[in-house]
């Protein structure tokens, strides 16, 4: 059977292309993409799919089921009348600029038009491109299957994500050095099919920008407002600052989305920035369990940690800054620019503030709910609590019951007998002031409750929860990737079934591989 996808190639169609069509490294200049071929795959294996995201692009799961899925979706086959092909940016890595990247890894196959939404989909792991530089284009099934799982869970949390539509096995070997020790060995090479309105990133912007190809970047970026920023108009100077504030709002939504849920994206160089606002490449993420803004799951970043939770607002605010720069040819105006930072830097602290308000139940206005978040959050730090333990029992707190409030969320904490005398009295004076703030609220407990539990998740990726699923599936037992990928599509309700998955992290995965920090190498 044929798959019948409904095809509205704009990018290929629209933007200038690499007028060299072979599969060479090399710098690409006045184009937007190059064409390549996805590598053909030894014996292509289906290991999930995503049933939502099948209905999304028009598809049913009795095409899941045909071999026309299997071979388009590992790249063994290309749809009739599609040119697949790499996308060209660059980027700002760990603050310094790294020049040409682009799509090394990842291969655009077309894009689909179903239900009124554009969805551009990508196979990642699918071969070299003339962006692979000195890497082999393909991807592994341990991060395959972190970024699988992650991206429909974040989608779930309601969070903007790129979206994962299968997970294939390639039926090859990929040789790869986990930890970048010098100890590489042969993994199972793996393919995830992803799928987004659009896979731009701030460094398609500015690679362009750097070049000085100002008439590329022009068309980029009207392309870009056309079909992904439509009401705000023609070009002109006045719709490209727009647009640029429309990014800008876009990120720290993001970004502060990230901070309520405790996710640490752990890569987020410029070229790893959506200019849609979507997470986009699940590398080394995880999310907090104890409560520490210091923390980043990324070993390249362990010395520095640019990237680590707390600081994730500010490195928005810093590629932002980039982005700017790169948008400057089209509006040759500092200050438009930079009132949009300035209005960022302003928005971003009301935004977290807003956020952690919501996390704590309150509504109401109160000129000490700053203090009382900050106090909370440098008691957190000093217990080694379990970020998503912690705000889901204290849903359970009652206004009245100020004494137990350090008894209710013991559970979240790590080391709960280590606790000293002193830090217990700074939980109860704390739960006392919580206590007394929440009785300026209007709502009852319960329905506090409620609404605290559709912010505050009950079930989050844990690092560990992954690599369990990928440890199965070097065996290949692939039901626990399916059980994770169930639960994760209602993080929020309570499913007693699986309790056993809402616990802090075991001790044996405290500093286990991949249970705790994961290197870039995928």
């Amino acid at each position: 059977m044929t798959l019948k996808l409904n095809i509205k190639d704009t990018f290929s169609r629209e933007l200038p292309a690499d007028p060299i069509l072979e599969n060479s490294r090399r710098q690409v200049r006045e184009a937007c993409f190059s064409y390549v071929t996805p590598k053909k795959t030894a014996h292509p294996k289906l290991v999930h799919f995503s049933s939502e995201m099948l209905q999304e692009l028009g598809l049913s799961k009795e095409d899941a089921a045909s071999d026309s899925f299997l071979n388009v979706f590992s790249g063994n086959s290309v749809l009739p009348d599609t040119n697949p092909y790499a996308m060209c940016y660059g980027g700002h890595q760990f603050g310094n600029w790294a020049g040409q990247l682009g799509d090394g890894r990842a291969i655009n196959l077309s894009e689909v038009k179903h239900n009124g939404k554009n969805w551009a989909i990508q196979l990642k792991g699918a071969g070299e491109t003339p962006y692979s530089r000195t890497a082999d284009g393909l991807a592994v099934l341990r991060s395959s299957i972190r970024e699988y799982l992650c991206s429909e869970a974040m989608h779930h949390l309601g969070i903007p994500t790129t979206r994962a539509l299968s997970l294939m096995l390639s039926g090859d070997m990929v040789m790869r050095d986990v930890m970048y020790d010098g100890n590489p060995a042969y993994e199972k090479g793996a393919i995830v099919s992803r799928a987004a309105a659009s896979f731009l990133r701030f460094g398609s912007y500015e690679i362009l920008a750097t070049q000085q190809d100002t008439d590329t970047l022009k068309t980029l970026v009207d392309y870009t407002i056309k079909y992904h920023y439509p009401t705000l108009g023609g070009p002109s100077k006045e719709t490209y600052c727009q647009f640029f504030k429309e990014v800008a709002v876009r990120s720290m939504e993001m970004v502060i989305h990230w901070q309520r849920v405790g996710f640490v994206h752990g890569v987020m160089n410029t070229d790893n920035m959506s200019i849609l606002g979507l997470t986009i490449d699940y590398g080394p993420y995880g999310w907090l369990e104890d409560y520490d803004h210091h923390w980043t799951p990324n070993t390249t970043d362990s010395a520095n940690k640019r990237y680590r939770y707390g600081t994730q607002p500010q490195i928005v605010f810093w590629n932002l800054l980039q982005l700017a720069n790169a948008l400057y040819p089209l509006i040759e105006e500092v200050e438009p620019l930079e009132n949009v930072l300035h209005e960022y830097q302003r928005d971003v602290k009301i935004a977290y503030l807003n956020m952690m308000k919501s996390k704590l139940g309150l509504v109401e206005t109160n000129d000490q709910d700053d203090q009382l978040i900050s106090s909370l959050e440098g008691i957190l730090q000093r217990t080694e609590t379990d970020m998503t333990i912690f705000f889901r029992k204290l849903a359970q707190f009652k206004t009245g019951d100020a004494g137990k409030g350090f008894v209710l969320v013991s559970d979240a904490f790590y080391t709960p007998n280590e606790i000293s005398d002193a830090l217990k009295k700074i939980w109860i004076t704390w739960f006392s002031k919580y206590a007394e703030r929440l009785s300026l609220e209007t709502i009852s407990d319960s329905d506090r409750a409620m609404a605290m539990n559709k912010i505050n998740p009950k079930y989050v990726l844990r690092n560990y929860m992954a690599q369990l699923a990928i440890d199965d599936a070097d065996r290949q037992d692939y039901r626990l990737i399916d059980e994770l990928f169930q639960i994760l599509k209602k993080p929020y309700d309570e499913q007693p079934e699986h309790e056993k998955w809402f616990a802090k992290r075991p001790e044996w995965a405290r500093n286990k591989v991949g249970c705790s920090m994961l290197s870039c190498s995928s």
